[in-house]
Order: structure tokens, then C-alpha cells, then sequence
């Protein structure tokens, strides 16, 4: 029996920059890209590499330019971190593993590095197969909290719940991570929403406008921990923008939602270091009459646009820039709210 499993990057549309500030956001998955993983029994477990995890280079410039696009590490470890983390879940809740091996393999062709979580949807993918494999039920919100263990607790690459909530759920989601909340129980209050509610959206991205997100976030950890006033508004603020993003979904005023995605943006700029080259994407993606904010930490946008017209005036001046613009097709949600 071959298993095949598929995640798919996310898009934060409204909210704050991270859930790790007690705030809320609303986000989507779309299918245009995907992480997929095939596992299937076999003698030995085996944990096979894809193409960003070659060592092998024609020259020493492919070696550097692979090394700037995927980093030293390829997707292997995100396989070795996910097996480990769901095998300390199986432990800890006394749930009882066959002894079959496997052997498991990923490729991925989501964007890298632009802020559309590539990582987190290999690791959703192969958490996935493997409850496939062993016949174990996970449910949606601990899913989301062992895909941010193995990235973040394994390998200690920075992230929050916010990409792992939405690929475990898929659709569209509103997510509320206030501290109470989350104090109590160790997950957020996850509501998905029907995904037609949303207006015309455009995504652009291009990979070498990409910023780590510890190089986004740069020091608002410890400023917003220190209580600066403006960091801690500017947090309440993308809270309430959230709130208001969806009553206007919900109520079906869309026109309003432009100039909510843009003050996101807008406050973005107040007390993070944006690059020239991502402020000048989502300046001109907004000459146009579209709107247009972070899809997450940088290298890729999201916003709305009114008609065709305004999306092929997108793709043309974007393209300029050599920036790919698409339309996302959401992919369907799998999860009732928790």
C-alpha cells in the first residue's frame, strides 16, 4: 500500500505579523503549490532525500545558489523532527505502534522562503502519513501543535501556531490566540469560515525578495515583551483589524476590506525593517487600485483587486519586477471549529 499525502501554503490575510503576541489572525491555504509525501511499507525504515537535499552541484555557483535558496539543510530533518515528535505522542498518550517499517519521501514545490510556510507543509504532510500509516486519529488542533514541536521544539527554526492551525484545518480560518485562551488550554480558539465569503484575491511573490522570519521580527519579541507602548498598540491594533476583517466577511461588505488589508500593511511599516525591495512590491501592486499586505514574513504579498482588468494591470507592472502574481484557489477546509 502506497500512502500519499499533500499539504499546502498558507496566506496570512489580516492579523498580527505573529500569533506569538496573544493576538488574532485570519488565514488561507491555497492549492496552487503543495508538499507532498509517499510512504509505503518496507525490510527497513527509510527516510529518502528530494532534490533540495542534493550534494552533488555542477559547479561551486549551483552550490552557493542552492544554499541561498534552500539553506544549508534540506527537507529531510522536517521528516526526522515529525516521526520523533509523533512518536512522543503516541508514547506519552499510551497509544500502541505496529512494528512495520517504512520508507518516506517528500517533494515540495511550494515558493521558498517568501513567507507562504513551505516547511511547516512538508511537516503537516508527513504527520499525515504517518496517522495513515499507523491508523492513529489526531485531533486538528494537537496536529497543529506537533507540526510547530518538531519545527520549532527539534529544530529550532522560528514559528508559531498561526501556519500549522490553518495547513491542519485548510479553508479559511479565523484564529483567536489570546492569552487567557491559550494559557489555559495550550491551543487557540480556531473557527474556520466558509472560504466564498472572500472577495477577488491576487498573491505575488518572488524568492529573492525573501527575509527569515527572525530577520523580519528582528527585536519586537523583546521590545513588545519590555511593554513599549508602541509595539503593544501596534499589536492590539492588527487584533482589532482581524475582528473587523471578519464582520466584513461575514456581513458581505468586501469593498471595505481593501483598505483594511493596506492599514495591516501600513502598521507594518510603523515598527518593522522592511526592505526596499518589498515595499517597492507592495507599492506597486497598490498603483494599480488593488490592495496589498505581507503574506508573512516577506517575499510575498496578498491583496485584493476589483476586475480582470485591475488583475492584468498586476500581473504586467509585477511583472516588471520579475514578481509572479496568481490567483489562489482556497483549498477546501477539513475541520470543524475548536
Amino acid at each position: 500500500m502506497i500512502i500519499r499525502t499533500k499539504a499546502y501554503p498558507r496566506a496570512g490575510l489580516v492579523g498580527n505579523p505573529s500569533d506569538g503576541y496573544f493576538g488574532k489572525t485570519i488565514s488561507f491555504v491555497f492549492s496552487n503549490f503543495r508538499a507532498e509525501v509517499v510512504l509505503y511499507e518496507t525490510p527497513e525504515l527509510a527516510i529518502l532525500p528530494s532534490e533540495k537535499d542534493a550534494s552533488c552541484f555542477n559547479s561551486i555557483t549551483a552550490l552557493v545558489n542552492d544554499v541561498r535558496l534552500h539553506g544549508y539543510y534540506g527537507g529531510v530533518r522536517l521528516l526526522k523532527a515529525t516521526v520523533k515528535k509523533f512518536y512522543d505522542y503516541c508514547q506519552e498518550n499510551q497509544i500502541e505502534l505496529h512494528g512495520k517499517n517504512f520508507t518516506i519521501r517528500y517533494n515540495s514545490d511550494i515558493p521558498h522562503g517568501v513567507g507562504l510556510a513551505g516547511s511547516s507543509a512538508i511537516i503537516t504532510a508527513c504527520l499525515r502519513a504517518l496517522m495513515a500509516f499507523y491508523g492513529v486519529s489526531i485531533p486538528k488542533y494537537v496536529q497543529a501543535n506537533l507540526v510547530l514541536a518538531a519545527e520549532a521544539g527539534e529544530l529550532h527554526i522560528p514559528a508559531g501556531l498561526q501556519d500549522r492551525v490553518v495547513q491542519a484545518y485548510e479553508g479559511l480560518v479565523y484564529m483567536n490566540f489570546a492569552k487567557e485562551i491559550m494559557e489555559k488550554r495550550g491551543y487557540g480558539s480556531y473557527e474556520p469560515m466558509d472560504p466564498k465569503l472572500l472577495p477577488r484575491l491576487y498573491i505575488a511573490y518572488r524568492d529573492d525578495l525573501s527575509e527569515p522570519t527572525e530577520v523580519f521580527h528582528n527585536n519586537i519579541r523583546e521590545r513588545f515583551e519590555h511593554g513599549e507602548q508602541k509595539v503593544v498598540n501596534a499589536m492590539r491594533f492588527w487584533a482589532e483589524l482581524t475582528d473587523k476583517t471578519k464582520c466584513c466577511l461575514l456581513s458581505g461588505q468586501l469593498d471595505k476590506i481593501a483598505g483594511l488589508l493596506n492599514a495591516g500593511f501600513d502598521k507594518r511599516r510603523q515598527i518593522y525593517r522592511i526592505s526596499n525591495d518589498n515595499i517597492r512590491m507592495v507599492e506597486t501592486a497598490r498603483s494599480t487600485g488593488a490592495s496589498a499586505t505581507f503574506t508573512g514574513s516577506g517575499g510575498a504579498i496578498v491583496g485584493t483587486y476589483e476586475e480582470e482588468r485591475m488583475f492584468t494591470e498586476l500581473r504586467k507592472r509585477l511583472g516588471r519586477l520579475k514578481i509572479m502574481v496568481l490567483k489562489p484557489k482556497i483549498a477546501p477546509g477539513m475541520g470543524n471549529a475548536r
